[in-house]
């Protein structure tokens, strides 16, 4: 997640209570099942929202509702475990973006305070001798599994399959938003680093620091976010007047927000929207964050169609794996050693993509 100090109002801890049609509600089923003039005013919705908000939700969006309890189930249990069980999987001893993080471990805001949570990160589950992963990537390898936790790994990773599979029908839908043949994403997408996150935030009681809070604002760094949240609330969004917009829990949806890659991507057609999280209910929060990454190697331009003698690339290309984990190393302590060790990943604007 990019730190933003964008919006002008970020030292409140306000937002406006709007109606759900605020932020879009948008149903997805007839993409999955309807015809192909279904799919296409769909996909049409979806770049509308893309465009003007940069968040929207889906219903319809076919991930069955055992699969989402089971995932809620599971992570409960993690987290309600002494704190000496959790940090048998410490992302810090693992030392990749694997396992779990502690409270004080990560400042995705732009202050100089931890936000008020804690973490257990997972991507992909790749076998051990697989190439990228001997080469030093944080993002490939194997996931590590509490080992006294039955059904744990296999209610997460349910999970994670699940919303995976929807990520590449999101992408499909984009490609038909931003006037894309089908499958044009695809050789991007044969080895994404998408990351699902299992988030726990703690009751905050009292008077909420400004600088303390879920987690601070920011903006998504990959190409787009697909999140479950239970029915706590917290989501703020910011609007285009610097006001904090609250993304309010409904029943049977994901929301989707744009990531940093796609905006870059689309030259700002699509917009990467600062959001934060504070939870001011007095109960505990749960949220689960899928960032839909492309390849490592996958190298971001400016679609052509998106750039002209008046509208010139705002982003140089940029190095999709190198993004990542700089941001990454840039906000999580247990990467501290590494800041600043991280190959730039914006390239020169000329420069070929390179050749590993």
């Amino acid at each position: 997640m990019a730190v933003t100090s964008a919006m002008t109002k970020i030292d409140t801890i306000a937002a406006k209570r709007l109606d759900f049609d605020a932020i879009p509600v948008i149903d997805f089923g007839p993409f999955l099942n309807g015809t192909e003039a279904q799919k296409r005013r769909v996909a049409e919705e979806i770049g509308e929202a893309c465009r003007q908000i940069g968040f929207f939700y889906i219903k319809g969006h076919g991930i069955a509702q055992p699969t989402i309890d089971e995932l809620m189930k599971q992570t409960q249990r993690f987290f309600r475990q002494p704190f000496e069980k959790k940090m048998e999987v410490d992302a810090k001893k693992i030392g990749r973006h694997r396992g779990y993080i502690p409270f004080g471990d990560l400042y995705a805001g732009p202050n100089a305070k931890p936000d008020v949570q804690e973490g257990f990160e997972l991507c992909t589950d790749l076998p051990a001798d697989d190439p990228d992963y001997l080469a030093g990537s944080i993002m490939y390898g194997p996931n590590v599994w509490p080992d006294d936790l039955p059904g744990f790994q296999d209610g997460v990773y349910g999970y994670f399959e699940a919303v995976m599979d929807l990520g590449f029908k999101l992408f499909n839908a984009f490609e038909i938003a931003l006037g894309l043949p089908q499958g044009y994403f695809d050789p991007h997408l044969d080895k994404p680093m998408s990351q699902l996150r299992l988030l726990y935030y703690p009751p905050q009681e009292g008077e909420i620091d400004p600088d303390m809070i879920g987690i601070g604002a920011h903006t998504d760094y990959e190409c787009f976010t697909l999140l479950l949240q239970d029915e706590i609330g917290g989501l703020q969004v910011g609007n285009r007047d610097g006001d904090w917009i609250e993304a309010t829990p409904i029943p049977g949806t994901i929301i989707v927000n744009v990531g940093d890659m796609l905006m870059r991507w689309t030259n700002d057609e699509f917009v990467s929207t600062p959001h934060r999280v504070i939870n001011t209910s007095g109960k505990e929060r749960m949220s689960f964050p899928l960032f839909f990454a492309a390849n490592h190697r996958t190298v971001v331009r400016c679609l052509p169609q998106f750039q002209g003698p008046d509208n010139p690339p705002k982003y140089p290309p940029t190095r999709s794996g190198w993004w990542t984990e700089t941001m990454i190393t840039d906000v999580y302590e247990y990467r501290a050693a590494h800041r600043g060790t991280v190959p730039n990943p914006e390239l020169d604007w000329d420069a070929p993509d390179p050749v590993d």
